[in-house]
């Protein structure tokens, strides 16, 4: 038997405990793989003596990140430390020093992936960050591999796992979202501070890199245009019920020709669509291909044992392409070059919620708007308000440009008879 793979691993919370779990709980399915058995030489940890899920000799921790990078018998980092501009400059050493790395971290990937791919391809290692996205869902060695003889053009999908618990309680048992995120907070699926995850900032970096990969295109997260769901209502979701629609904050990368649109925000899905039934804190990708049509991949988001799966399968990888003598010939330059659609080039339906005068006419006004622009109307609910005066009309759209449909929403709310424009969020189906 050839001799042991030594690993460092820089972080020992919920993905790092369940790392060093399957290492351990699977060894025998590892030696059979790639030929030799796996050893966690070195952790880093912010504090030794801390109780952990999992039982590692205390001779293993460090809280000195040096002695992991520059271990010389050490050949694999894995970084499930999380943070961004300290764990960069780690993983750049590590890279330098002719090690192979790991990461779960799309915040990092997010905004220093090329940078990192780039060291990784100058001194012949490998850069695997499978478990940054969709946690166990194998999304992204999915696009590099099994469908690497295809065209992707469109990826849509549920990408975090918070959100979706938080819209999936609203939606079924009418919970207000402050009620939701407590309870989200209470099982651990929210940070104390949740902003990341609702405001939409998580799921558009996992959407950066699905686009970068599946475009072969350098998007950045400042291409990704971001909504979250806290303004969302009990009335939204009430009509959206109504419409026969179901709310989920989706992502989406799309690509026409040469061009591509990337962004995350609240959408109303058609209940029979298979993104609408994914709930709680699942996971779900749709990928078209030119080539393959349809696909989708779902499982759990997050969570110790599935990212660690993800974290450990990309470890495999690393240790085959050692064994075959090909580190470092993985990370393929973008093939095209970074263009992106413009607001005239961004097509949708459309959903509106509309508080109005309740008089003679309305009606007929709001039309107008919609017809000058050459949009025209799929739904149209009609309802009177508890308040005197009012009225409520809710509208979905026909497909329309979004630059089209911005114009609309600035004229309704210059638009006297208008008291308030309530809600509006984007519909996704099959065909749109």
């Amino acid at each position: 038997m050839a001799k042991p793979i030594a690993v460092g691993l820089l972080g020992l919370g919920t993905v790092g405990s369940g790392v060093v779990k399957i290492i351990e709980n699977h060894q025998d399915q590892l030696i059979h793989q790639v030929g030799c058995p796996v050893v966690v030489k070195k952790i880093l940890v912010r504090d030794v003596y801390k109780e952990r899920d999992v039982q590692v000799n205390t001779s293993l921790l460090t809280t000195r990140a040096d002695e992991v990078i520059n271990d010389p018998e050490i050949d694999v980092i894995i970084e499930v430390m999380g943070g961004i501009e300290e764990t960069r400059r780690h993983l750049l050493q590590a890279l330098q020093q002719g090690k192979h790395v790991v990461t779960a971290n799309k915040d990092l990937m997010a905004l220093y992936g090329s940078e990192l791919l780039a060291t990784a391809t100058e001194n012949g290692c490998d850069l695997f960050y499978e478990a940054s996205v969709a946690g166990g869902i194998p999304i992204l060695r999915s696009l590099v591999e099994g469908l690497a003889s295809d065209r992707i053009t469109k990826m849509m999908g549920i990408v975090n796992g918070t959100t979706n618990f938080i819209l999936t309680k609203m939606c079924k048992y009418g919970m207000p979202y402050e009620q939701v995120l407590a309870e989200a907070q209470a099982l651990g699926y929210a940070e104390a501070d949740p902003s990341a995850d609702v405001e939409g900032l998580d799921a558009a970096r996992k959407m950066a890199i699905l686009a970068r990969l599946g475009f072969s295109m350098n998007i950045d997260l400042e291409d990704v245009q971001v909504k979250g769901i806290t303004d969302i209502t009990e009335e939204d979701l009430d009509y959206s019920k109504r419409l026969g629609y179901t709310m989920k904050l989706i992502g989406i990368a799309h690509r026409d020709g040469d061009k591509a649109e990337v962004s995350v925000q609240p959408t109303l899905l058609p209940d029979s669509h298979p993104l609408a039934s994914v709930s709680d804190e699942y996971n779900a990708v749709y990928v078209y291909g030119e080539a393959v049509g349809e696909t989708m991949f779902y499982g759990p988001g997050a969570g110790s044992l599935p990212t660690a799966t993800a974290v450990v399968s990309d470890l495999v990888a690393v240790m085959k392409n050692m064994r075959l003598g090909v580190n470092g010939r993985s990370a393929v330059a973008p093939q095209y070059e970074k263009r992106l659609k413009s607001r005239s080039e961004i097509f949708s339906k459309y959903f509106v919620r509309i508080h109005v005068k309740d008089e003679v006419g309305a009606f007929a006004k709001i039309t107008a708007i919609f017809a000058e622009q050459g949009v025209s109307f799929e739904k149209i609910l009609q309802l009177p308000l508890k308040e005197k005066g009012l009225a409520e009309i809710v509208i979905v759209t026909h497909r329309a440009s979004q630059q089209a449909y911005e114009d609309i929403l600035q004229r309704l709310r210059d638009l006297e008879i208008v008291h308030q424009v309530k809600s509006s969020y984007r519909v996704e189906g099959n065909g749109n």
